[in-house]
């Protein structure tokens, strides 16, 4: 099914970490990445360096703060949570979204009955 795989739009990656997040509260970033995988029916594959990389900027953006805990399997791991300006940034993030894929939407409609 690798082919069946999508590859990730750039800046989409923060976004859904973003709401993975705000949806499930503090993760680490390996649960993070399989949360997606799983959300997105296998249609994506994130791997560790690409979690590793958007929890970096979106920790410099201080969007995520990060804290050492215990995982499930008894290792230590960095568990990040959304702060108040992740979630401001959230919102404006979705909003966005929604309006750039609903002019797709609509260009790629018109595109067709052209």
């Amino acid at each position: 099914m690798a082919g069946d795989r999508s590859e990730i739009l750039q800046g989409t990656l923060d976004l859904m970490v973003l709401k993975t997040l705000e949806v499930m509260g503090p993760q680490h970033g390996y649960g993070i990445a399989r949360r997606i995988e799983q959300i997105s029916e296998e249609a994506l594959q994130i791997n560790q360096g690409t979690i590793y990389a958007s929890l970096v900027r979106l920790m410099q953006k201080r969007w995520i703060t990060g804290a050492w805990g215990t995982s499930d399997n008894k290792r230590k791991a960095k568990f990040y949570s959304i702060t108040k300006a992740g979630r401001k940034q959230l919102d404006m993030q979705e909003r966005n979204w929604e309006r750039i894929s609903a002019v797709i939407g609509r260009v790629l409609n018109l595109a067709e009955r052209g």
